[in-house]
């Protein structure tokens, strides 16, 4: 069997603790279950790299919003924010695990995830 090595596919996932990265790449999307839009960041050094989601939901914005801040970009009441002006930005992220149970199966899931934002 040939395994398809595809560019940025050839680090491992950042190790826990702080880091200094830049983001890398974005996706959109549509949640599984909830129909929730969100974006995924890739968070990425010289290391390794993580990929974390970002839910637009009430819960979520603050937590989008501290990403934000931490980039240099200030969020403004009545201004949309474009997640476009996230590629190319150097940030400081937490590295580590969190476990949650799966909704569809009611099997506990760990997602290796990034918080902790702080500005560079």
């Amino acid at each position: 069997m040939k395994i398809q090595v595809e560019k940025g596919q050839d680090k491992p996932f950042l190790p826990d603790g702080r880091h200094t990265v830049e983001i890398t790449d974005i996706e959109e999307g549509t949640s599984e279950h909830q129909n929730v839009p969100f974006f995924a960041v890739r968070f990425e050094n010289e290391d390794g790299f993580v990929s974390q989601r970002f839910y637009n939901s009430p819960a979520g914005l603050p937590i989008i919003l501290g990403l934000y801040e931490a980039v240099g970009i200030e969020p403004e009441a009545g201004k949309d924010l474009d997640t476009k002006q996230l590629l190319g930005k150097q940030l400081s992220i937490e590295v580590g695990d969190r476990s949650y149970t799966d909704p569809a199966s009611g099997n506990e899931r760990t997602l290796r995830q990034a918080s902790g934002f702080q500005g560079v």
